[in-house]
């Protein structure tokens, strides 16, 4: 059974409405909606105040529902995404000293000026990419 039909299983049997429920957790009608329709899921927090609110465990809610835990996985794994983030960081500053380092080879040839540009806008453009997913 997936997370959506538990979540409006557990709230029927609560008896309460989606729109009691959002003001108990602090979240949307539409988000209560979204989550029971499965057009989105639940944020670890709001995963915990709706087991407490319907009074039924997490491990009943969320087993075997395998995108659910996908998504938890990747919305908590900031130990990756960190890792990430400083290997790219790591990649720039090497860039920056091999430019440098190697600056009058490099203004003589303008195959390794165009390659080397190519290298620092990537490596650039990654570290904007982990900022912007970490927000």
């Amino acid at each position: 059974m997936e997370i959506g039909v538990k979540l409006k299983q557990a709230r029927v049997k609560a008896g309460l409405t989606q729109e009691c429920v959002a003001e108990k957790i602090q979240v949307s009608r539409q988000t209560i909606s979204n989550w029971e329709n499965e057009k989105s899921f639940p944020d670890i927090v709001s995963v915990i105040k709706l087991s407490n609110l319907y009074d039924i465990s997490l491990d009943r809610l969320l087993k075997e529902d395998t995108e659910m835990i996908e998504h938890l996985e990747k919305s908590t794994n900031t130990v990756k995404s960190n890792q990430k983030l400083i290997l790219a960081i790591a990649i720039n500053i090497l860039i920056l000293i091999l430019f440098t380092l190697f600056n009058g080879l490099i203004v003589k040839n303008n195959y390794l000026i165009m390659g080397g540009s190519s290298l620092s806008i990537i490596s650039t453009c990654m570290v904007f990419y982990q900022i912007i997913k970490k927000l």
